[in-house]
């Protein structure tokens, strides 16, 4: 029988300091090696994701922002995409409306980018974006209509609870939204994607795409329920919030403590000792 295993990353797979331990890193390449097959789901971007994994073997699909894009993780194709249709500037519209200028991630003549007005960007979209230094993607405009420019995939907005919890009630129903605090600064987040994306939907797909007959899945965050709920078998770490525990097939060791490398580990070990 084959497994697909899918982890998270940040809050998971990674440690509070956004880095693998050589544990984790060691572990996971001698399975991959064996052949076991491992890829992440993370609201992350491929470029970001690389630099935090950077030493981990994974050489499957990539499933990144939140399952808006499968890519291939070597020649960084997109495999399965999805962007918003129309509808998403009226929402846009509304953001703008109550003072929210969110980051928009586009692709605008086959390039990726993420857009921000500089001049309306909240304490906590600044933060952020210092994280970013650098980053080719960057894209700062002046007005609305440049912020709104290209395939739309992907809205973050990052600013006070008070502004953006009527938003995420309003248009939770409609798209796939996101609302919670950034497990690294404490940060208000609303998160917008398509309906369709979502780490459940990607890991689906990645496991019809690999031929696999069952689906494991780790997590910490709210955006992981979508793919616990859909996994054959679903373990939190330790570290996880209480909804999403609530959901898990069981717990296993923190973050910290390299509980998907030492899950993955005894799973292996077991194996062989069946067989």
């Amino acid at each position: 029988m084959k497994t697909l295993y899918v982890s998270d990353l940040d809050g998971t797979l990674l440690r509070k300091n956004e880095t693998l331990s050589s544990y984790t890193i060691k572990t996971i390449n001698a399975l991959t090696s064996s052949g076991m097959l491992f890829s992440y789901a993370t609201a992350r971007s491929l470029n970001t994701a690389k630099k935090v994994t950077e030493g981990l073997n994974t050489h499957l699909p990539l499933i990144i922002y939140n399952g808006a894009f499968v890519k291939d993780n070597i020649t960084e194709e997109i495999l399965i995409a999805n962007y918003f249709e129309e509808d998403i500037y009226e929402v846009l519209r509304d953001l703008f409306a109550h003072e929210i200028y969110p980051i928009i991630y586009s692709y605008q003549d086959n390039v990726e980018k993420f857009s921000y007005i500089a001049a309306k960007a909240t304490s906590g979209m600044q933060a952020f974006l210092n994280s970013r230094k650098g980053d080719k993607r960057t894209n700062i405009v002046t007005t609305e209509s440049e912020l709104m420019y290209g395939d739309l995939f992907y809205i973050t907005c990052i600013d006070k609870p008070e502004k953006l919890e009527p938003f995420y009630h309003k248009y939770k129903n409609k798209y796939h939204v996101v609302y919670q605090q950034d497990i690294y600064t404490g940060e208000q987040w609303l998160e917008i994607m398509p309906q369709k994306a979502s780490k459940a939907q990607a890991a689906l797909q990645l496991k019809q795409k690999l031929e696999c007959d069952r689906l494991v899945v780790f997590g910490d965050g709210k955006n992981d329920i979508d793919m616990f709920k859909i996994a054959d078998e679903a373990y939190a770490v330790e570290n996880a919030v209480s909804e999403l525990k609530a959901v898990a097939t069981g717990i296993i060791g923190s973050n910290e403590n390299d509980g998907v490398a030492k899950y993955l580990q005894k799973i292996s070990i077991s194996k062989s000792t069946v067989l």
